[in-house]
């Protein structure tokens, strides 16, 4: 008898997962299957809301796994060690079944992974699952990469997507696997348990992925255009957190909005799922993104770095009351609006002129819905120095974007009340508030760190020298 095994990873789900459709489909009747997840502490984000959502959602997989008498094995410790582990405890181990990582550190442990189960003459059947389309599948005519969105957009709306398939009532009995391992693997996920901590509510699974999209189709996509920009308006789908956990398969999304009647919202939101392929595609192609500008001209870009203003950005004490209200949401929800990702990484890119990477790095700690592509590429736009990016002369005023897309103050008072008194034709612009006022507000708001008109004349000589 083989043993095929199932490595799960960031696809916490049994509908829709296609190296576990796979495996019901091309195992007989007389293979045992078994399922792992590979615990790596390399990649663990400690004392994080990253990491601690992503374990709790484990856990919540791992229960629903249990309920349908489905065992899931913890392996703890280097990947490739582990699998060497589990071949020496298992020598009827045959075939590994996984969804693959196409950027990054998962693209460079797959590798690793694989070149050891060639080795072993062990049977590798990978797919791609995260994404509508791999980081491949979209090229040029002449061949190679797209650099620029639009002309991929176009062409990626011409590509037939694959269809969402329903995983049928598994029948098959799944093996408990006892080698002693699995006890170091069980004992290392009970005490990274143990030491989660999430001071805000985070509801994960699949069932709350799966009502997560039915609410916004029903009540957000129609009017996802109009609302998607203003923090105030509950008017995003909120499916990043279940996509990065991979909780919700990518191509159900597809499929339930393409069901839906045609409208603004919808051709909106369908071009955010083609960004998110974009930049899956463009960490492929440039795997040092992390930490290194894609544009070369700007890799000699000199970055300042105040560790107090850092600080204050990270807190949100920069006297700019929509930058504030932004990072607060951050650090107290584990999730911030798109509109103010990019309102606050050009203020700390452009207006503070701290390096990009310590914004991204703060980010993928804060983040439940950190996904290194989308983040990476988000913050090398805002900072210019991305493909496809931001003209580096294009500056956001964070007062007027605060008055745009806030206009009476509601985010900005949900999360900075010392403001909830404060006038609303002040309220953008604390420190102009005259003096008897502040006295009799009693107002304990810092002033602007920085001056954005007189930042902006040094941004455009920062990036002048280099452009």
């Amino acid at each position: 008898m083989s043993l095929k095994i199932m490595w799960f990873r960031k696809d916490l789900r049994f509908e829709d997962n296609t190296a576990f459709n796979k495996l019901l489909e091309q195992s007989a009747a007389h293979d045992q299957l078994a399922c792992v997840f590979q615990l790596n502490p390399e990649q663990f984000l400690a004392n994080s809301f990253n990491h601690d959502s992503f374990f709790t959602s484990l856990q919540e997989f791992r229960n629903r796994a249990q309920a349908r008498k489905i065992p899931l094995h913890f392996l703890y410790g280097e990947p490739v060690a582990s699998f060497k582990a589990l071949k020496a405890a298992y020598p009827e181990w045959q075939a590994l079944y996984f969804n693959k990582d196409e950027r990054g550190f998962g693209l460079e442990r797959d590798r690793a992974v694989a070149t050891f189960l060639e080795e072993q003459q062990i049977e590798i059947h990978a797919y791609q699952d995260s994404h509508l389309h791999g980081a491949r599948e979209i090229e040029k005519p002449t061949g190679g990469s797209y650099h620029v969105f639009t002309p991929y957009f176009k062409k990626w709306l011409l590509r037939s997507k694959r269809p969402y398939r329903q995983t049928a009532d598994i029948q098959r009995v799944f093996r408990q696997l006892s080698a002693p391992l699995f006890m170091e693997g069980a004992a290392a996920f009970q005490n990274i348990m143990n030491k989660v901590q999430l001071p805000f509510s985070y509801i994960c699974g699949e069932a709350a992925a799966n009502a997560c999209l039915e609410r916004f189709i029903l009540e957000g996509l129609a009017d996802y255009e109009k609302n998607r920009d203003y923090p105030f308006v509950d008017g995003t789908s909120k499916l990043s957190q279940f996509l990065r956990t991979g909780e919700l398969s990518i191509r159900q999304v597809w499929q339930a909005i393409m069901a839906q009647p045609d409208s603004e919202g919808k051709q909106t939101f369908i071009k955010e799922l083609c960004w998110r392929d974009f930049y899956n595609m463009i960490y492929n192609e440039y795997p040092q993104q992390k930490t290194q500008e894609i544009k070369e001209n700007f890799q000699q870009l000199n970055w300042r770095y105040d560790q107090e203003q850092f600080q204050r950005w990270q807190e949100g004490r920069t006297g700019y009351p929509i930058v504030d209200a932004a990072m607060r949401q951050l650090n107290q929800t584990g999730w911030m609006h798109n509109r103010l990702r990019m309102i606050t990484a050009s203020f700390l890119t452009k207006d503070l002129l701290i390096n990009w990477r310590l914004g991204e790095a703060y980010f993928q700690k804060q983040l439940i819905d950190y996904d290194a592509a989308s983040n990476i590429g988000g913050w090398q736009w805002a900072a210019s120095t991305g493909t496809d990016a931001v003209p580096y002369f294009r500056v956001f005023n964070p007062t007027l974007q605060g008055k745009r897309f806030d206009p009476k103050g509601e985010f900005i008072k949900k999360y900075v009340p010392e403001l909830r008194q404060v006038p609303l034709p002040y309220l953008h612009e604390p420190s102009t508030l005259p003096k008897e006022l502040q006295e009799a507000l009693q107002l304990a708001y810092p002033k602007p760190i920085v001056e954005h008109s007189q930042q902006r004349a040094k941004v455009l000589a920062f990036y002048k020298e280099f452009s």
